[in-house]
């Protein structure tokens, strides 16, 4: 029998039975339990002429089962094909990450993503709050991360070249920040949808905005920077002063506070040492912790966060670059640099999420760059991320063990727009989710097929995707 759901991603087991169910309110018809004889991860659902039941080993699976649900309403008008469908995830972390420090993206926005996510069984929201080009969450007591980090007052027009000389901007200031009620609310909204949003607070370095706001959280308090207008890394990093951990300190307890999720992100991802070295203060900090070298500075606030979040009974996840200094046994590494970095990562011991810029990057290219919307350069397309081969080195089987996740990025550098946000997420994020998932593989050609009968559905929630070539 073909396939008249055309669901994406694919679950793992499909049966069709004769018939179908004929209802104008299928939600109504819906029967939900749980079922202690079902593996947590495992759901079942089944929908026969009389109505539709499902039940799961736990309230994740129970989410998973309903948003497959979802999925299968939203593409019918009322005669729901009968089916019996068995069904778990092969990754728990099943994630997009969302720069909204770049550009920042409204509250409506960033629910209809939770939704869209939602239909795709993704579960994991990660937000990119903080970077050198604005600071987008509220933190009490430290009212100018919004008043002043929030804001800059002209964004780069185009690509950033070495000369300087050429770079024009637009002249309009740009921000925006959400209150910490106003995040309570969209991680409610996740929540009941099954998706689960983790905070990231970029430090040491990508700091640029705070210490705009604070310049004595620099190294070089007396000088006044803006907030950031180009892309690129800042050298402007944190400074090691008593006040900069305290600053830490209470900006990790608030984001640990609002965010249930059992991490938080703590960047780490680009520090220059520039400042450190010229500093004096940096100097003698290190002669005090007994350091040698420069590089070691980030390891000391690497372990400082860990401890901080610990006391809140978190877990740190970091981009790979901080296993090039100390760093605490149970840090969740994401790797983004190269696919070999899984290899690293594993090796060592580290629970590590998939998040390589080859394969998971969606600010990259889709096609001819002279026919698409400015990107950041690269190429990545659906097919790309379907058939990608996600660790060049051949994993042991205690290596695969801590694959805990795979996760797609939104930089959103050249997205000034939701609108441009979701037509460079689209349809690649459906290719991810599937591979995420871990449905039964087929041929491109097979999918492709099936994700041309599913866009109907993302045209139903109001996604504006690029169409497949």
């Amino acid at each position: 029998m073909s396939d008249p759901l055309a669901l994406v991603p694919l679950p793992r087991s499909v049966v069709w039975s004769e018939g179908a169910w004929e209802t104008s309110d299928p939600w109504d018809g819906l029967s939900v339990g749980l079922n202690e004889d079902l593996p947590p991860t495992e759901y079942a659902l089944s929908i026969s002429p009389t109505g539709a039941a499902l039940t799961a080993g736990s309230e994740a699976a129970l989410a998973d089962g309903r948003n497959t649900f979802a999925q299968i309403v939203t593409g019918t008008d009322g005669s729901i094909p009968c089916v019996t469908i068995s069904d778990s995830p092969r990754y728990a972390w099943r994630g997009m990450h969302v720069d909204v420090a770049r550009h920042f993206v409204p509250l409506d926005q960033l629910e209809l993503l939770v939704d869209a996510m939602a239909l795709h069984r993704l579960n994991v929201l990660h937000l990119h709050l903080t970077d050198d080009q604005g600071w987008r969450l509220e933190i009490k007591g430290y009212p100018r991360l919004t008043e002043v980090g929030a804001w800059r007052e002209q964004t780069l027009v185009g690509h950033m070249s070495e000369d300087e000389q050429s770079w024009t901007f637009d002249g309009t200031p740009h921000g925006g920040s959400y209150t910490q009620e106003e995040m309570a609310g969209l991680v409610e909204y996740a929540r009941r949808r099954g998706v689960m949003i983790v905070p990231e607070i970029d430090l040491p370095g990508h700091m640029q905005a705070a210490i705009a706001a604070y310049p004595s959280l620099g190294n070089f308090p007396e000088q006044q920077l803006g907030v950031r207008e180009v892309w690129g890394i800042s050298d402007h990093v944190l400074g090691v002063t008593d006040e900069v951990f305290d600053f830490l300190r209470d900006v990790l307890t608030q984001v640990a506070d609002l965010f249930p999720a059992p991490y938080v992100h703590i960047g780490g991802d680009e520090c220059p040492r520039a400042e450190w070295e010229r500093s004096s203060v940096a100097r003698a900090r290190m002669n005090e912790w007994g350091l040698t070298r420069v590089s070691e500075i980030q390891g000391r606030f690497t372990q400082f966060a860990a401890d901080v979040l610990a006391e809140k009974g978190k877990q740190v996840i970091a981009w790979d670059e901080v296993l090039e200094s100390h760093v605490p046994d149970d840090i969740v590494v994401m790797n983004w640099r190269h696919g070999n970095g899984l290899k690293e990562s594993a090796s060592r011991g580290f629970r590590t999420v998939i998040a390589n810029n080859e394969h998971t990057y969606f600010d990259h290219y889709q096609a001819d760059p002279s026919q698409e919307p400015l990107a950041i350069g690269g190429h990545t397309t659906v097919e790309d991320v379907y058939t990608a081969t996600f660790s060049p080195k051949k994993l042991g089987t205690d290596e695969e063990r801590l694959l805990i996740g795979l996760q797609g990025q939104l930089w959103t550098e050249y997205m000034p727009t939701p609108e441009h946000l979701q037509y460079m997420a689209f349809p690649r994020m459906c290719a991810l989710a599937e591979r995420a998932w871990g449905s039964p593989a087929q041929s491109w050609e097979e999918f492709e097929e099936r994700l041309r009968a599913h866009l109907p559905r993302l045209d139903a929630f109001g996604i504006r995707y690029r169409p497949l070539d």
